[in-house]
């Protein structure tokens, strides 16, 4: 036993060598050198056994052990090797003190195995040998296979355990071919992702997006939704002068020459892709100056004035002009307004990207009755029919606007890039290009050096491709903004505001839209054509009532009634029975809310629906817990009114919950609610057709 054991109980120290200023014996007096154990001392010289002189101030001065002992036992009862002589006093506090001795460090024992040890060979005490953790073996990772097995000492026969050899090597031919194709996957998914990063890397990244933008409307109900604004860049910049539509002398910067928005709906059930003509009229915008050369935001240099221009600039009246002024970011800003839509996605491609693209896909089908002639660019088709063409004379088909045969000018340019594009989109949904690394890989090589992208990675674009693959040609719809369809003094194209904000509250309410199919070739419920196939026998008969959407439809949300006398409630009757949307609104008034004169719904309703919009929704849950069981609906243009439509289970109107109190109610969004009215003349181009024009 040392004699740090019977030390006085302290805090434990750490290893390592003693600090002058240790406190570890409760006063200031130098530490004492440790004497020499018991079994040092026997069999040592005299000289060793001399204790050194121990220092004053401690209640045990000048006592040793022994004396101890022999003062509570007797002398007789002390062991002899504990007898040694008294120390000698302490020196004056004038002499030097000398030096406390170096402590002794344990070493921790090193592990030997007892074969290799020699006969009784003195112990060695061996210097720790500091080694890097990435030197030390780690031996939970050593198979078992490659352990050393035991064996009995002395004999030096290994110790085996009894199985065949021919299991074992059955079981390592097992784990290496689990090794094997774990490292095929790796290897696999690796490649697709290293494919995926060096597309990312190659992408020219532009700053387009506004998502925190006033314009964007009722943005609950467009949650999920992916807007791509997708822009045909006309430039003349580089590769583009080579694609015959003229160099930088002919026209100078970069437009907008094609716009459209792409609406895809958070359930990937159809996509709307809506077309802007590029003379439409707008009003005049203020944005950041952009640098089609560089890409680049602020302001523009002038070399003839050597200063820079202004920090705001203000686009023209006419749409293209946005991107020439105020590049993406202003084009974004002006679609947002137009549409209220929330663009979360930007590409713009050139002349040379488009054509290198359609190239990659080994040509589009085209079909004209006529041959094409343009005064502008000459001989587009030469002969009429279907025919497959390459990237440059599909780049001459899309743009061609001063066309002989053709007096619509944009809009009939229009027409044929909406057709264009269905031949196209039929084209890689038949070749499946988006489940085909390689057919992929090919088709954005072509063009990736030719495009700007905001929010868009190559795994968007494969997801982008994998959810219209999934979808039908007949719920691929093309469809132009309206307008008055002439242009005004300054060659604008007026648009009809009424008529194009129901067009985009209907994409915004995932409403059907005008020669939608399903993939039997009917058309979707709730289009004009369907309503026309399901038209009464007579005037008495109803037409079918839509059906109750289902559980998984619906979004539990978490509501607190309030007071009914802040609600404005609006009952309409969709049951055909006289007098049942009056007495309803008698009923609820008379519970203190605040009704508008009811009237009558368009169509049956299986289910009693409270409509409501974003925002309303403790107003909705209030009016709702007066009716048993009713569907409640999210939609657009409520405002502060929840409207009550009577459905054939209305039974009786009850007073409502009391205010404040918690409830949870399932909320749908876009399934029964009445369809947006739609122009009759909206200009639409539905994927499915491929009719010769």
């Amino acid at each position: 036993m040392s004699d740090g054991d019977n030390a006085t109980p302290g805090p434990p120290r750490l290893p390592g060598p003693p600090d002058p200023g240790d406190n570890q014996w409760l006063t200031r007096s130098p530490r004492p050198s440790p004497g020499a154990a018991p079994w040092e001392r026997n069999g040592t010289s005299e000289s060793e056994d001399v204790e050194k002189p121990s220092p004053a101030g401690n209640h045990t001065d000048g006592v040793t052990v022994a004396d101890l002992i022999a003062k509570v036992h007797g002398d007789s009862s002390v062991p002899e090797e504990l007898r040694r002589p008294r120390p000698e006093p302490e020196a004056p506090r004038s002499a030097p003190v000398p030096p406390p001795a170096p402590r002794t460090e344990v070493i921790p024992a090193v592990w030997q195995p007892v074969a290799d040890a020699p006969e009784n060979a003195d112990t060695e005490v061996i210097p720790v040998v500091s080694m890097p953790s990435s030197d030390l073996p780690d031996l939970a990772r050593r198979r078992r296979a490659d352990r050393v097995p035991p064996s009995r000492i002395g004999t030096g026969k290994p110790t085996t355990g009894g199985k065949p050899r021919k299991r074992r090597m059955t079981m390592l031919a097992c784990r290496a071919a689990a090794a094997l194709i774990a490292v095929l996957a790796l290897a696999l998914t690796g490649g697709a992702w290293q494919w995926q990063s060096s597309k990312n890397n190659m992408l020219n990244k532009v700053s387009a997006l506004d998502p925190n933008s006033h314009d964007i409307l009722d943005p609950n109900a467009q949650f999920g939704d992916e807007n791509f604004l997708i822009v045909g860049v006309d430039s003349r910049f580089g590769e583009n002068s080579d694609m015959g539509a003229g160099d930088t002398q002919d026209a100078g910067g970069t437009r907008s020459d094609t716009v459209m928005l792409v609406n895809i709906p958070a359930n990937r059930k159809r996509v709307v892709a809506v077309s802007f003509p590029r003379d439409l009229a707008i009003t005049p915008m203020q944005c950041e100056p952009w640098n089609p050369e560089t890409h680049e935001y602020g302001p523009l240099y002038d070399d003839q004035t050597e200063s820079y221009g202004p920090d705001k600039v203000y686009t023209e009246t006419k749409l293209n002009s946005a991107y020439s002024f105020g590049g993406p970011k202003c084009l974004v800003k002006v679609i947002q307004k137009l549409s209220g839509l929330s663009v979360n996605r930007f590409m713009a491609v050139d002349f040379a990207g488009f054509s290198k693209m359609v190239d990659a896909l080994g040509g589009v089908e085209v079909c004209s009755t006529t041959p094409l002639e343009d005064y502008e660019l000459g001989t587009v088709l030469a002969n009429a029919g279907r025919q497959n063409v390459d990237g440059h004379t599909a780049l001459q088909y899309v743009r061609a606007r001063q066309v002989t045969t053709e007096t619509n000018g944009d809009y009939g340019r229009i027409k044929r890039q909406q057709l264009f594009l269905s031949s196209l989109l039929r084209s890689m949904i038949s070749k499946e290009v988006f489940f085909s690394l390689s057919k992929l890989n090919n088709v954005v090589n072509m063009f990736i050096d030719d495009s700007y992208v905001d929010n868009i990675r190559t795994r968007d674009l494969v997801d982008l491709g994998q959810s219209i693959q999934g979808v039908n040609a007949g719920r691929i719809t093309f469809v132009t903004v309206p307008t008055v369809g002439y242009a005004d003094e300054y060659g604008n194209e007026t648009p009809r505001t009424e008529d194009t904000r129901a067009l985009f509250d209907a994409i915004i309410n995932d409403d059907p839209l005008p020669e939608e199919k399903n993939p039997d070739n009917t058309p979707v419920p709730g289009t004009p054509e369907s309503t026309v196939s399901a038209k009464p026998d007579s005037a008495n008969q109803a037409p079918s009532s839509t059906p109750t959407p289902g559980p998984e439809n619906a979004e539990l949300v978490d509501a607190v009634t309030t007071n009914p006398q802040d609600i404005t409630v609006r009952v309409s009757n969709s049951t055909g029975e006289d007098g049942l949307a009056s007495t309803a609104a008698s009923e609820l008034q008379s519970h203190g809310f605040k009704v508008t004169t009811p009237d009558d719904y368009p169509g049956p309703l299986a289910s009693t629906t409270v409509f409501f919009s974003p925002g309303n929704e403790e107003a909705a849950a209030t009016v709702a817990s007066s009716f048993t069981n009713p569907t409640i609906e999210r939609v657009t243009g409520m405002g502060d009114v929840v409207r009550v439509v009577l459905g054939s289970d209305f039974y009786s109107v009850a007073p409502p919950s009391p205010s404040g109190s918690p409830v949870q109610v399932h909320v749908v969004h876009g399934t029964s609610s009445p369809p947006t009215r739609l122009p009759e003349d909206l200009t639409v181009t539905n994927a499915a057709d491929t009719s010769c024009e």
